[in-house]
């Protein structure tokens, strides 16, 4: 099953960082850094063209550190591009991209050329959390649900320094089919967009493959990388007592609980996609596209 999520006011977004790029000296994009390939929008990399770019790893203290230096590398490697992981509620390393958005525009923030900076990102990456640390108040709200903020607002960090912060965007078509899975295991998708129970079978098909010792220390279950199909959904329904009358296990609330786990970080620091991995499901989606008959 395809995941998809743009609901309206997306689109509101959509054309108000089309305008207010005209205005903008950087853009900041908030990624996950458990996602950094899934969690950058590829609408926002046209809207916003070749304006100097600040990627934030954001809630690093729940991914991988190994393949997060692997994407800090990956996104340095780009043009115009500066690459920063840190976790939004840490004040210290917040104050970095001040710095860093005047290495990417030297002739901006002062009095007369105060710096302008669009900060966007997928829903629920954190970026609300990240506009109160610099801000040094609370001004954006926060709350573990996609979509919370739902219209722009400008934010004066100082009167050489402004924000706008825009709502959180995902894209109209997502075309990457693990991409869907991964940003709809770190609550970035609406709940009622995709099922639960199909979402957490493809995070526990890939963790067994990539994390399973990880796997195994949190549910006490050996051997998960020679599980198949739902079988480790069920062991692991089985080992919690998550069972409905006959001793049937109860999936769904096992598919809830694993999710859980992932976005709370009970199961470890982990990262769902290396830039190597990214790369080749693009190049497979895209693939699969060219292939299809024109107009389908």
């Amino acid at each position: 099953m395809a995941i998809q999520w743009f609901p309206g006011h997306m689109h509101l977004t959509r054309k108000a960082i089309t305008e207010r790029i005209k205005s903008t000296d950087v853009v900041i994009e908030i990624l996950d850094a458990r996602l950094p390939g899934s969690s950058a929008n590829p609408m926002l990399a046209e809207l916003t063209g070749a304006k100097p770019k600040l990627k934030v790893l954001n809630k690093q203290d729940l991914a991988d550190p190994v393949r997060t230096a692997q994407w800090l590398a990956f996104y340095g490697e780009q043009e115009g591009t500066r690459a920063l992981a840190l976790d939004a509620s840490e004040p210290a390393p917040a104050l970095r991209l001040l710095a860093l958005c005047r290495e990417l525009v030297p002739h901006r923030g002062t009095l007369l050329k105060p710096m302008r900076v669009l900060v966007c990102g997928i829903p629920n990456v954190g970026k609300s959390t990240l506009i109160n640390t610099l801000s040094g108040r609370r001004i954006a709200r926060t709350g573990d649900e996609a979509g919370i903020t739902k219209l722009e607002q400008r934010i004066d960090l100082s009167a050489e320094f402004v924000l706008f912060d825009t709502p959180g965007m995902l894209w109209p078509k997502i075309m990457v089919p693990q991409s869907g899975f991964n940003l709809a295991a770190s609550g970035a998708i609406g709940r009622n967009a995709f099922d639960e129970e199909e979402v957490a079978f493809e995070l526990m098909d890939y963790l067994k493959h990539d994390y399973p010792a990880l796997l195994e220390q949190r549910y006490q279950i050996e051997g998960v990388a020679d599980l198949v199909d739902a079988e480790l959904l069920v062991a692991i329904g089985r080992k919690r007592g998550a069972l409905l009358k006959g001793g049937k296990v109860n999936v769904q609330k096992v598919a809830e609980a694993v999710l859980s786990d992932f976005r709370s970080a009970s199961l470890g620091r982990i990262t769902l996609e290396t830039p190597a991995q990214f790369l080749a499901w693009q190049g497979a989606a895209a693939g699969e596209r060219s292939a299809r008959p024109a107009g389908s």
